[in-house]
Formats: C-alpha cells, sequence, structure tokens
C-alpha cells in the first residue's frame, strides 16, 4: 500500500482550502495550523504554485495517545497534515499520509486511534475530492 494518499479536487484552489476547513470544523475536528508554503518559499525569493498545509486534530482522539505515557512517541505523527497544492496541469490535488496503512504497526490503542482518524478524514474529504 502507498504510504501517501493523492486526489484531485473538485474546486480551485482558494474553495479548496476554504471547503477543507470548513468541512473538518463542521466535522468536530480542529485546524491547529495553516503554512503556506509558496509564501515561505517567497520570502526565499524561489517561486512555486500554490501549496498549503492544514494541520487538523480531534482532540478526543488526539488525547488517547497523548494521555499516555508509552504512546506518546507517535506524537511526532500529530497532528494530521493535509496538504492542498496546484501542479502545472492546473488542477489542485489534496495528499496526506495513508495512516491506515501502517496503523497496524503501532501499539493495539494507538493504531485504533490511527485507524478511527485516517477513516474519518477520509469520510470528510469524500466532498472535496473527485471520486
Amino acid at each position: 500500500m502507498e504510504m501517501f494518499i493523492e486526489n484531485t479536487s473538485r474546486y480551485n484552489f482558494a474553495d479548496t482550502v476554504e471547503r477543507l476547513t470548513e468541512a473538518v470544523t463542521g466535522a468536530s475536528w480542529k485546524v491547529s495550523h495553516v503554512h503556506d508554503l509558496r509564501e515561505t518559499m517567497k520570502k526565499n525569493n524561489l517561486e512555486v504554485l500554490p501549496v498549503m498545509v492544514l494541520e487538523v486534530c480531534k482532540p478526543s482522539l488526539s488525547y488517547k495517545i497523548l494521555s499516555k505515557d508509552d504512546e506518546r512517541v507517535y506524537s511526532a505523527l500529530m497532528p494530521c497534515r493535509i496538504s492542498v497544492y496546484e501542479k502545472e496541469d492546473g488542477n489542485v490535488y489534496l495528499s496526506r499520509m495513508n495512516a491506515g496503512s501502517f496503523a497496524s504497526s503501532l501499539k493495539p490503542s494507538a493504531s485504533e486511534v490511527m485507524t478511527a482518524a485516517f477513516f474519518e478524514m477520509e469520510k470528510i474529504l469524500e466532498q472535496i475530492i473527485k471520486l
């Protein structure tokens, strides 16, 4: 199974970011930070097509990992990140780690949390990606 998933958005770049933000918050998730990588590159005199990375989390799921000493090691995978970017073909894409593919290699309770987060996020993204 692939480590990353990429899908084409139904919308233009700005609408994808806006709809994604609304869908995430509407599903009781939080957008903790947005990285505008195009602006970051611009500050370094480099030009790239639009790229925004949204860091998202669902506190009730995150707590299940962060509240246990022996599972905090997985905090390096948190929060979940969804990238929205444009390619030279003019299409807008969404990508994210395929947490479902490696969740089984984690401790059982962390695996359960990662699997739940993965499937919840995939359900949220169905509204935005072209099927």
